[in-house]
């Protein structure tokens, strides 16, 4: 028996995913992260989100694990694709 994503979930994978299509391009006023624990999924997200109590635990614990060596070149943040994409569709409606 499958599950369906609430649809706040699937909307915040579709934008975040628009602004990850080309991996040079980054808007002004986001940032790009990679997020997962083995395979690494590129997102880029707007810098409001760095201020935000829930974000700032993860960017604590990319730090713990990675400390400023980040494998990918960029932000890693060492989560679950599908906890980064629950928290980012509360974080949209914020």
């Amino acid at each position: 028996m499958g599950f369906r994503l609430p649809s706040v979930i699937l909307h915040a994978k579709q934008v975040l995913k628009l602004h990850s299509r080309n991996q040079t391009d980054v808007p002004k006023g986001h940032i790009a992260v990679y997020v997962g624990e083995i395979q690494k999924t590129r997102f880029v997200v707007p810098i409001s989100y760095l201020n935000h109590p829930s974000f700032v635990d993860l960017l604590n614990l990319a730090e713990e694990q990675f400390g400023f060596n980040h494998p990918m070149g960029g932000l890693t943040i060492p989560c679950d694709e599908d906890a980064f994409l629950h928290l980012t569709s509360q974080l949209h409606g914020c």
